[in-house]
């Protein structure tokens, strides 16, 4: 999701993180993964919703809704809505929050899981948010910045000890993200955006995958790679120079995608979609996306999408959000993708504050309206 700091938003926001779990240790023993990944149903579409806010949201007073206007558990609401998919973010070792972490993460995995709901798991491989203007190193793992062996075994261990974990506890996800909107290069220090160098970075992100893999594998767990890339244009080259370095291993493109900051609208984003689909032979899913039902705000948070985010043919209503996303869907099916997630949908106004403000700062742009109950936005998950 673009929980990323857009600059363009004249605001940076970060949320919340994870303790470091594990640090540098020798790598488990390798294997050449590839040919021991279970293809997978390439039928199904994924309409998915990304509740990485969720567990700090109820902490924070927020009672969900279903349209009956019956409190619920917000997974089942989900769930019964036709979403099968939960976006999960996971953040490394931010101490300055609760959430996000390794702990809440199994949280989520587990609530989305009892609700027969599958799980993408985005690993930021930062203390913070990255997005395609910031990929910040743990700090934990800054004293080996220069060291690439050594951190490359960071990047490994970490991803694998996470999953073997959720292993033990029958909580591994279907699909892992390597990283989030990795435009740039990863592990990065500070908020340097430093030149891409692909002989370190498609190192570093074949160890991330190379880690699933080997667990996949050792787990006999089908679980499939993302790499996922904010707006289409930038896949166009990202994946063309990533395939060039010899990033080739993974089974899924994963984009984010908000039209007032892409050169492709709806009505011409399906090609694009289409030719990255036939040139890597991946599958493609947006992975964020997100659209205002109102402008206005429920609390003194500002809110990220404002009229600068209204696109023609769209109005900031419940039916123009609605329109929005089954339009965006069908662009993707007519690509031949497969799958749409809504980025942080459950981020509601609350009682809690961020670093910038009171509640909540997408209040507007979630799929439930200011009383908690869902928009007319969230049928998309049911409408063809």
């Amino acid at each position: 999701m673009l929980v990323v700091v857009l600059k363009k938003l004249k605001f940076s926001f970060f949320i919340l993180s994870i303790f470091a779990l594990f640090s540098c240790s020798s790598e488990k023993e390798e294997t050449n993964s590839s040919s021991s990944i279970v293809d997978v149903n390439s039928e199904e579409f994924y309409l998915g919703a990304d509740l990485s806010y969720v567990n700090e949201m109820e902490n924070c007073g927020v009672s969900y809704k279903n349209k009956e206007s019956k409190t619920e558990d917000v997974f089942k609401i989900f769930a019964e809505g036709g979403s099968n998919l939960v976006r999960v973010r996971l953040w490394h070792n931010p101490t300055w929050t609760n959430y996000s972490n390794y702990e809440d993460v199994e949280k989520t995995i587990q609530r989305a899981k009892n609700t027969n709901t599958k799980v993408l798991l985005d690993f930021h491989y930062s203390d913070d948010w990255v997005d395609p203007e910031k990929q910040e190193i743990p700090k934990a793992w800054l004293p080996v910045i220069d060291n690439l062996p050594v951190l490359g075994d960071s990047i490994y261990n970490y991803t694998y000890n996470v999953l073997e974990k959720l292993s033990d506890k029958n909580l591994l996800p279907e699909l892992v993200q390597v990283g989030n909107e990795i435009n740039l290069m990863i592990l990065q220090k500070d908020n340097n955006a430093n030149p891409m160098d692909w002989s370190r970075n498609s190192f570093l992100l074949n160890k991330g995958i190379k880690a699933v893999r080997d667990l996949s594998k050792k787990k006999n767990k089908n679980i499939e790679v993302m790499l996922h890339i904010a707006q289409p244009e930038n896949g166009i080259w990202w994946f063309k120079e990533a395939k060039e370095n010899g990033v080739t291993d993974f089974d899924w493109i994963g984009l984010s995608y908000y039209p007032n900051w892409s050169q492709y609208t709806i009505q011409n984003v399906a090609p694009v979609l289409k030719n990255l689909i036939d040139t890597y032979s991946k599958k493609l899913m947006i992975v964020e996306t997100a659209y205002p039902f109102s402008l206005l705000n429920a609390d003194s948070a500002n809110n990220i999408l404002g009229t600068d985010a209204l696109i023609t043919g769209y109005e900031a209503t419940q039916a123009g959000q609605l329109k929005y996303l089954l339009d965006l869907k069908q662009a993707i099916k007519t690509a031949g993708g497969s799958g749409l997630v809504y980025w942080e949908p459950a981020w509601l106004s609350n009682n809690c504050a961020t670093r910038w403000g009171q509640g909540s700062h997408w209040d507007n742009a979630t799929l439930f309206d200011n009383n908690a109950k869902p928009t007319l936005g969230f049928d998309f998950y049911k409408s063809e």
